[in-house]
């Protein structure tokens, strides 16, 4: 009796209360924050689902769960657009070149870097066409001016019996001219140095070694062709390279050699003139078995 009646006297002295009253208020405003939080979670909630009510099935249309095999627990996701023919975007030539929009998605955007530990791939189709930009672009990387590329293909052409995968870089000349094509580095980013490809030309700015034999041009008057053709290089590839080959001799520098196959003499530029090189047969007891 005396500990409750001590207890009572101390719940009612000033200080006490002053401490309960605090942890009460404090008490109160944390459950106040979490009632709210819920509050505008639930709203937001609502509110999405309310602004797609009148389209069902939208996640079904455009993020997709398919089952990984038959009877399979377990899902892969697909992410897909719709047609729309009146997209702005369609009226731009990057996007549209190559492309039926009647038949073509419009262009799903990821807003951020892609990264991932795996690998991408692009597969082929059935219906390469409107698939891939004419039926061969799997990849396209594009410079600050967003019209200029590097464009990686296959399958465009078949050349020397073979199909054949190209790359290259496209500027903004959009046709199949020298012009039309920039210069294309492998090996560093550094000037002067590494190795420059464009469409007619590669500039080896190191050293080149060789481990299988080295055949030089056999070029003939048949092979040259001193005027430019009207027609587009990819339309006329035959004379437009004879065009090639003679502006490259036009216009070559010393040490420039080649193999005359009119006269079976080999060539080479000295002194900004066209000179023979001079060979003999292969010594005595020399021979190859090829």
């Amino acid at each position: 009796m005396r500990d409750n009646l001590i207890g009572i006297a101390h719940f009612f002295r000033p200080s006490f209360n002053i401490l309960f009253i605090i942890k009460l208020t404090t008490m109160l405003r944390i459950n106040l924050l979490l009632f709210s939080f819920c509050f505008i979670i639930s709203f937001c909630y609502n509110n999405s689902f309310a602004q797609n009510a009148d389209k069902p099935g939208l996640m079904n249309n455009y993020v997709k769960l398919v089952p990984g095999s038959e009877n399979s627990g377990f899902n892969r996701v697909i992410l897909s657009s719709d047609i729309d023919t009146t997209w702005n975007r369609w009226k731009e030539r990057g996007y549209s070149f190559g492309f039926n929009p009647k038949v073509t998605p419009m262009y799903t955007t990821i807003d951020g870097i892609l990264s991932t530990p795996y690998m991408i791939q692009v597969r082929g189709n059935v219906m390469e066409r409107n698939k891939k930009r004419w039926g061969y672009h799997v990849f396209e990387g594009y410079a600050t001016d967003d019209k200029s590329r590097i464009t990686m293909l296959v399958n465009k052409h078949v050349e020397l019996d073979r199909p054949v995968a190209e790359t290259y870089y496209y500027s903004t000349v959009y046709d199949h001219s020298e012009k039309a094509y920039n210069w294309f580095k492998l090996g560093s980013d550094v000037r002067q140095h590494s190795f420059l490809f464009g469409r007619d030309k590669a500039i080896f700015y190191g050293s080149l070694r060789m481990t299988n034999a080295f055949t030089l041009g056999n070029i003939g008057k048949d092979d040259l062709l001193e005027n430019q053709p009207e027609k587009d290089a990819e339309q006329n590839f035959a004379e437009d390279a004879k065009h090639v080959n003679f502006k490259e001799l036009k216009g070559s520098g010393n040490g420039t050699m080649f193999y005359d196959k009119d006269h079976n003499i080999v060539v080479i530029k000295v002194d900004g003139k066209w000179m023979k090189i001079v060979v003999e047969p292969l010594p005595k007891g020399v021979e190859y078995g090829f």
